[in-house]
């Protein structure tokens, strides 16, 4: 099957991501020459990331001078800053297994139009596969029609994750989740790069994703391969609007509504209303995340003094427990102060 005529938009995110893996392949010759900094304990960036990013925004932005940039290391520096149009871009995902040598690294690049992303490319330079999609288009691997795997159970299914790497991070939780969810499965694997998992996802070579900690240009393209190749993506809950709440859940409609009880009393969102605004629910993890928050947000809390902090530790023994807690009464507090300041850069434009 060929694939279809790209869309023009797509046409230049795919320009802009070979452009990038050149840069990235050359490097790659001699990494060892390659000069690495450090954002904070583990997180690395290199002169590649930041060469490879140059060259994308700067294809991008000569094609569509008007549209908005997120970016990795640039954040929204460069582009349109009220632009309905933002191109969300990771220019070497998988930088750790880069500097390695490691081969499982990519090139994410989505376009979101009011938010919601519309033009996905992920190129894995490495393997020179050229991963694709425009929504209501479908998903393709170069010339090839994807589809998410057809397996139906957990146990003959191979999942991938990411492990927490930074000060800071619910290492027990995550020994917990993973004494939970890897009884139940085939296979348990940490390849290190997260659009690249995503991808695989949409190819059907893994059953099914998930991690925390995540930002949106780690997951914005590979979403769009997930579903337009017919799989679903949410946070651990099952809930779709997950872009900016850093944690994510992607499979096959059935492995997905399998992990979904598995992985959602391990969520920031465990307890939360179910019938929340999606505006609260921001709020709610504005708050949970950063302390100053606290005072201008409207949040939802519960009576008992438990769990909303998403970096609060739970012993594993309690958070492996199979049953899922018991229900408790939700209480709304109102705090009234000013509104909340903006997220940052880590929210793509609306």
């Amino acid at each position: 099957m060929s694939s279809p005529n790209l869309h023009p938009m797509l046409n230049v995110a795919v320009k802009a991501a070979r452009a990038a893996g050149a840069i990235i392949n050359r490097a790659a010759l001699d990494v060892e020459a390659v000069r690495i900094s450090q954002k904070q304990v583990n997180d690395f960036v290199t002169e590649v990331d930041h060469a490879a990013e140059k060259i994308i925004i700067e294809t991008l932005l000569t094609a569509y001078p008007g549209h908005g940039i997120l970016a990795e290391e640039s954040g929204s520096e460069h582009g349109a800053k009220d632009s309905e149009f933002v191109w969300i871009i990771d220019p070497l995902d998988g930088t750790t297994n880069f500097i390695h040598g490691f081969p499982f690294y990519c090139v994410s690049i989505a376009l979101a139009v009011r938010g919601k992303v519309e033009q996905a490319v992920v190129y894995d330079p490495s393997r020179n596969d050229l991963f694709t999609a425009t929504k209501g288009r479908g998903t393709f691997l170069n010339d090839r029609r994807l589809r998410v795997s057809k397996r139906t159970r957990l146990t003959e299914c191979l999942v991938s994750t990411g492990f927490p790497f930074r000060a800071g991070d619910n290492f027990k939780q995550y020994l917990a989740i993973m004494a939970d969810v890897m009884p139940r499965l085939a296979g348990l694997r940490r390849p290190g790069a997260a659009a690249l998992d995503l991808a695989y996802v949409a190819a059907g070579y893994t059953d099914g994703f998930f991690e925390t900690g995540l930002s949106p240009w780690d997951v914005a393209a590979g979403s769009l391969l997930v579903t337009e190749a017919g799989g679903l993506i949410g946070n651990f809950t099952g809930e779709p609007e997950f872009l900016d709440q850093r944690e994510c859940l992607a499979g096959p409609p059935r492995i997905y509504g399998q992990l979904v009880p598995l992985l959602a009393k391990y969520s920031k969102f465990a307890g939360l209303d179910d019938k929340m605004r999606a505006s609260d629910r921001a709020r709610a993890v504005a708050a949970s995340n950063l302390p100053e928050a606290e005072a201008s947000a409207d949040i939802y809390a519960r009576s008992t003094v438990t769990g909303m902090d998403a970096d609060t530790e739970t012993p594993a023994s309690e958070a492996a427990a199979p049953a899922a807690p018991a229900p408790r009464k939700l209480t709304r507090i109102r705090r009234d102060a000013p509104p909340a300041a903006p997220n940052g850069n880590d929210t793509p434009a609306e």
